[in-house]
C-alpha cells in the first residue's frame, strides 16, 4: 500500500545589511518563483500567525518567509536550488526549517554547504546523493554509540 506523505519546509530569507523590506520581498517571490519550477506540491508566503479582525490577510505574511510542501525525495532539490540561489542574491542567510531541525544556509563556500545539508538530509534518513559534478560525496562521521566503537587498543592495528 502506497502512502502519500510530504514535507513540510519552512524557509526564511535574511537579507544583507543594506537590504530594506521591499527588497527582501522582491527577493522571497523570486525564489518562489524558482521553486515552484521544481515538481513541488506549493509554495505559499508564509503567515506569521492569525489574522486580526479588520486587517487585511496579506498585512499578516512574515517578510522573507516561504512554506514549501514537497514529496520526501524532492528535499534535496529544494535544498540545492537554495544553495545555488543564494550564491548570487544579497541575501545574508535561508534558514530551513524541517520538523523539529533547522538548517541555516550562508553565503560560504559551496562544498561546505552541501555537506551541512547531506548532514542535514541523513537526519531525516535521506542518503548523500553524488554531487552534480559527479564526484560521489565524502562519507559522514557516524556519532560512536556505546557497545558500537570497534575494535579498541587491544584489537586495532596502528597505520
Amino acid at each position: 500500500m502506497a502512502v502519500d506523505r510530504t514535507e513540510r519546509l519552512q524557509l526564511v530569507l535574511a537579507g544583507s545589511q543594506d537590504s530594506d523590506q521591499e527588497e527582501l520581498d522582491e527577493l522571497t517571490v523570486q525564489l518562489r518563483e524558482r521553486l515552484l519550477e521544481l515538481d513541488v506540491d506549493g509554495v505559499e508566503l508564509s503567515r506569521s500567525g492569525t489574522v486580526p479582525d479588520g486587517a487585511k490577510p496579506v498585512d499578516a505574511i512574515a517578510a522573507g518567509a516561504l512554506a514549501v510542501t514537497a514529496a520526501p525525495f524532492l528535499l534535496r532539490s529544494v535544498l540545492d536550488l537554495v544553495r545555488t540561489w543564494i550564491e548570487t542574491r544579497p541575501v545574508r542567510t535561508v534558514s530551513i526549517t524541517l520538523g523539529e531541525d533547522s538548517l541555516d544556509l550562508e553565503a560560504v563556500s559551496s562544498a561546505d554547504q552541501q555537506r551541512l545539508i547531506d548532514a542535514f538530509l541523513a537526519a531525516h534518513g535521506r542518503q548523500p546523493e553524488p554531487a552534480d559534478d559527479g564526484r560521489e560525496p565524502e562519507p559522514e562521521p557516524q556519532p560512536e554509540r556505546a557497545g558500537n566503537r570497534g575494535p579498541g587498543p587491544a584489537g586495532g592495528r596502528a597505520g
